[in-house]
């Protein structure tokens, strides 16, 4: 897969259907990032767009460090979250799916309840996460990248990302247990 991505970047340094290619290959990833950042639909298809826009303008001196093609684009996504943060200066909420929607007896009622409730206290303790937390929870859980790749999109060593990630894991652990809303 990653001699497919490296045959198709080269090539779409100079074929705009191959970076049509890379865009549909990346596009929705790229969307759904920026949506559990911003909560907000148009705004995630502004910031989409002004990823891709970006990679498009950067293709030609794109360097083939090692890494995917997709850590480089979610590097680019990444600066443009942290700016739209600067600017907005307000975290909305990270949306995860995952409801339950039909409970048959009155027990899976009530473990359906207490899931619901497991669901939203973590919800709302990733949302109140800083925005590289919340990013590495999202990169690693959501888009399953890996530490290397994350270290990329963060500009941070991979071990750096592996503290990190132990650090948010371990106070995502405690607000579960104790309730720590901070």
């Amino acid at each position: 897969m990653l001699d497919e991505e490296r045959a198709l970047v080269a090539q779409a340094k100079h074929d705009p259907e191959a970076f049509g290619q890379l865009y549909r290959r990346y596009v929705r990833q790229i969307y759904n990032y920026h949506y559990r950042h911003t909560g907000n639909v148009h705004e995630a298809e502004d910031l989409t767009s002004r990823t891709f826009f970006r990679a498009l303008q950067h293709l030609p001196r794109y360097r083939d460090t090692g890494h995917s093609f997709q850590a480089w684009l979610f590097r680019i996504a990444h600066n443009l979250v942290v700016n739209w943060y600067r600017d907005h200066s307000r975290h909305p909420q990270v949306e995860f799916d995952g409801t339950h929607s039909d409970f048959g007896a009155y027990s899976e009622l009530l473990d359906g309840v207490v899931e619901a409730e497991q669901r939203d206290k973590l919800r709302r303790a990733i949302h109140n996460l800083p925005e590289v937390r919340k990013t590495l929870v999202i990169l690693k859980f959501v888009e399953q990248l890996s530490n290397a790749e994350i270290a990329v999109v963060l500009g941070r060593t991979e071990g750096a990302v592996k503290a990190l990630y132990n650090r948010t894991l371990t106070h995502l652990r405690r607000v579960m247990m104790e309730g720590d809303p901070r």
